[in-house]
C-alpha cells in the first residue's frame, strides 16, 4: 500500500489564554494521497485554517500543535524548527494564500520572486531560474510570460495575481499544496479558471491539494474526498460525490441545505439556527447539538465518535438515523 503524501493524526493545536486553554483544532485526522485533492469545509471557526497553519508550521504564537501527528511521505514534520522548517515550506510544501495581493512582494518583481524561490530550493543557476519560471508562468496561463517577469503585483489583475501565485507554490516542485480560500477574492468567471487550473496541475504532475473552503461549490467542482469540520474536529470525512449526494452528519445536511443549486430552482434555502460555539464555551457532548434538529439526550453528555482517516461515515451517534 503506497505511504500516504500527508498523514494528519490526532491533531491538537492549542491556545493558552488567561481564562482558558482553548483548543481550536481537536483530535484531527485524514490522509491526502498522491494526486489526490481533499476538501476541508466548514463555517469560520470550524479549524480548516487552523489545520492547514499547523500542517506547514505557521501557527502564530501561543498556538502550537500539543498533540497528535503530522507526516509527510511518512516522516514527521510537526516537530521541525527553524532552518529545517524554513527548507520543508516551498521544496516539499506549497502554498496558496487566499488574498493573492498580500501573498506577494509589492517591491519584488514577479520574476524575481519566482526565481529566488527556484534558486533556494531546485539550487540551480538564475539563467536556468529564468526559464523554470518562465515556464511556470506559462503553464498556469499568464500570456506574454517573458515579458510579464519584469512586472510588479500591482501591474496584474486579481485573477492574473492568482496564477503568479499557483505558479510560485508550485515553481520548487513540492509534492502538497496548501490552497487556503484560493478562489474567495475572485469573480465567479475567474474562479471557475482557477479551479480547472489546480485540478489539470494536480493530474498532470501528480500533485497532492489541501483545499481549504467554505463552499461547497467549489468542493463539488475540485474536491475527491471531503473533511467536513466543525468547532475544530472533523465531523463528516469521505469521497466528496457520496458527502454532497448523500450527506449524513447533521451539519453537512444543513450546509447542503443552505448552498444554492440551479437545479433547485426556488426552492427556499435552509438557514442552520444559531451559531458556531465559542472556543471558551464549548457544550457539552457533541459541540452541535444546541443547533442539531435531530439531537438526543446521548448528545448532550457523551463527545460524539471521533473518525480515523479511512473512515467514511460521520461522527454523529445517530447519523442516517440510526444510533451507532
Amino acid at each position: 500500500m503506497d505511504v500516504p503524501v500527508l498523514s494528519v493524526r490526532d491533531l491538537v493545536v492549542e491556545i493558552p489564554t488567561r481564562h482558558a486553554l482553548l483548543r481550536p483544532v481537536n483530535g484531527v485526522t485524514f490522509d491526502i494521497a498522491r494526486g489526490e485533492i481533499v476538501g476541508m469545509v466548514g463555517e469560520s471557526g470550524a479549524g480548516k485554517s487552523m489545520t492547514g497553519n499547523a500542517v506547514i508550521g505557521l501557527l502564530d504564537r501561543p498556538a502550537r500543535v500539543s498533540g497528535g501527528e503530522i507526516l509527510l511521505h511518512g516522516e514527521r514534520i510537526d516537530q521541525l524548527r527553524g532552518e529545517d522548517l524554513r527548507r520543508l515550506r516551498g521544496k516539499h510544501i506549497g502554498m496558496v494564500f487566499q488574498d493573492p495581493l498580500t501573498s506577494l512582494n509589492p517591491l519584488l518583481t514577479i520574476g524575481e520572486q519566482l526565481m529566488e524561490t527556484i534558486v533556494e530550493h531546485l539550487n540551480v543557476s538564475e539563467v536556468e531560474a529564468r526559464q523554470r519560471a518562465v515556464d511556470g508562468l506559462k503553464e498556469v496561463g499568464i500570456p506574454a510570460a517573458e515579458q510579464r517577469m519584469d512586472a510588479y503585483p500591482h501591474q496584474f489583475s486579481g485573477g492574473m495575481r492568482q496564477r503568479v501565485v499557483i505558479a510560485l507554490a508550485l515553481c520548487a516542485e513540492p509534492s502538497l499544496i496548501l490552497a487556503d480560500e484560493p478562489t474567495t477574492a475572485l469573480d465567479v468567471s475567474v474562479q471557475a479558471q482557477i479551479i480547472a487550473l489546480l485540478k489539470r496541475l494536480c493530474r498532470e504532475r501528480g500533485t497532492s491539494v489541501m483545499l481549504i473552503t467554505h463552499d461547497m461549490g467549489v468542493i463539488a467542482e475540485t474536491a475527491d474526498r471531503v473533511a467536513v469540520l466543525y468547532a475544530g474536529r472533523m465531523a463528516e470525512l469521505g469521497p466528496a460525490r457520496d458527502v454532497l449526494s448523500d450527506p449524513m452528519h447533521p451539519y453537512t445536511i444543513g450546509l447542503m441545505g443552505s448552498t444554492p443549486l440551479a437545479s433547485a430552482g426556488k426552492k427556499r434555502l435552509h438557514q442552520i439556527d444559531g451559531a458556531m460555539p465559542r472556543l471558551d464555551a464549548l457544550p457539552e457532548g457533541c459541540a452541535f447539538n444546541p443547533r442539531c434538529t435531530r439531537a438526543k439526550d446521548r448528545c448532550s453528555s457523551d463527545p460524539a465518535p471521533t473518525l480515523a482517516a479511512g473512515d467514511n461515515r460521520a461522527a454523529c451517534w445517530f447519523a442516517g438515523g440510526e444510533q451507532k
